[in-house]
């Protein structure tokens, strides 16, 4: 296959990944999603900043995209979960590296340290 000069032309399958990985808290919610499915509520347990309204929208985007399924199950009251599809958990080693760069790279305040 072969390849342009990355500094003339941007490849658009490249810009696409970026616009959808490089939006706010879109890295945060597949990052939780890499444990198996989960509910709204539980999202939003790990990643308390992160309002509904938000979560909701960030959901559907995913999901649009085919990283994400949502799984309803008619049960009183109806449980709702979310699951990444296989195309969302082929991003494991893609989410783990900028874990791993984080913990070498990135400097936060002392009150705000990673709970390993």
């Amino acid at each position: 296959m072969e390849h342009s000069n990355p500094l003339t032309q941007m490849c658009p399958k490249y810009e696409h990944a970026i616009s959808i990985l490089g939006k706010r808290w879109t890295g945060l919610i597949i990052r939780v999603m890499l444990n198996g499915p989960v509910r709204f509520k539980d999202i939003r347990e790990i990643v308390p900043q992160l309002s509904d309204k938000m979560l909701s929208e960030r959901l559907k985007e995913l999901e649009e995209e085919g990283i994400l399924e949502r799984k309803v199950y008619p049960e009183m009251p109806v449980r709702i979960e979310y699951e990444l599809t296989e195309k969302g958990a082929d991003l494991r080693p893609v989410i783990e590296s900028i874990e791993h760069w984080s913990h070498d790279w990135v400097e936060i305040k002392p009150e705000d340290t990673c709970k390993e």
